[in-house]
């Protein structure tokens, strides 16, 4: 058996504001170290055999507090960043609707490619999928923790379990500093173990942005 552990980066303060990060390097906040320090030792606990992390500082660092503890290397991987969100990047959500309310309509809706040139989801749950697998290959066997962030974690684990865009809309966000477990085996492939496991520490951030 297989098993990955795909977790959510700390808090960044683009977070605490509902700004949208995307591929932005945003560094995490006091919250969001305190979360992943929280956090490491029930991971640690799992006993992890190999840690594979985004090359965005959130992600990178939320790894290092789990490195600290079991004295394993992050690698990191760019495949694992988080959705780019094109021209929103930046920009409160609040001015995302008012400066672009049709394409704001269109991904509140669900639209998995709504425009304003973010990346649409097929392109994301592929990416970051792609990493999550290869990932698992580098380490058959063992247990992986994978440093990532809200909406690639969420389109990655869909495109390993088969799932299209508009049944992982029911699936609910990460919260910052929780994690989603899938395992693997020969007979059912990927499967969905738990999801959003993790210390309530604060209120969810917004929709992952």
């Amino acid at each position: 058996m297989t098993r990955l552990l795909i977790w959510r980066h700390g808090n960044t303060d683009w977070n605490a504001a509902s700004r949208v990060q995307g591929q932005t390097d945003v560094p995490l906040n006091d919250l969001g170290r305190e979360q992943a320090h929280a956090a490491a030792p029930l991971l640690a606990a799992l006993r992890p055999d190999a840690i594979v992390s985004s090359d965005l500082s959130r992600a990178a660092d939320t790894a290092g507090a789990l490195a600290a503890l079991t004295g394993l290397p992050v690698r990191t991987d760019p495949r694992l960043r988080e959705r780019h969100f094109g021209r929103w990047q930046g920009l409160l959500l609040s001015e995302v609707e008012q400066r672009f309310p049709d394409e704001y309509a269109r991904w509140r809706a669900g639209d998995p490619d709504p425009g304003a040139d973010i990346e649409g989801l097929d392109d994301l749950g592929k990416r970051v999928g792609t990493a999550l697998q290869d990932a698992a290959d580098a380490v058959p066997g063992g247990t992986i923790v994978v440093a990532t962030h809200g909406a690639g974690a969420r389109q990655g684990c869909g495109h390993l379990l088969g799932w299209d865009h508009l049944v992982m809309r029911t699936v609910g966000s990460l919260q910052n500093c929780h994690w989603t477990e899938l395992r693997h085996n020969d007979v059912r492939g990927w499967h969905l173990r738990a999801h959003n496991v993790g210390l309530i520490t604060a209120p969810a951030a917004a929709e992952a942005v």
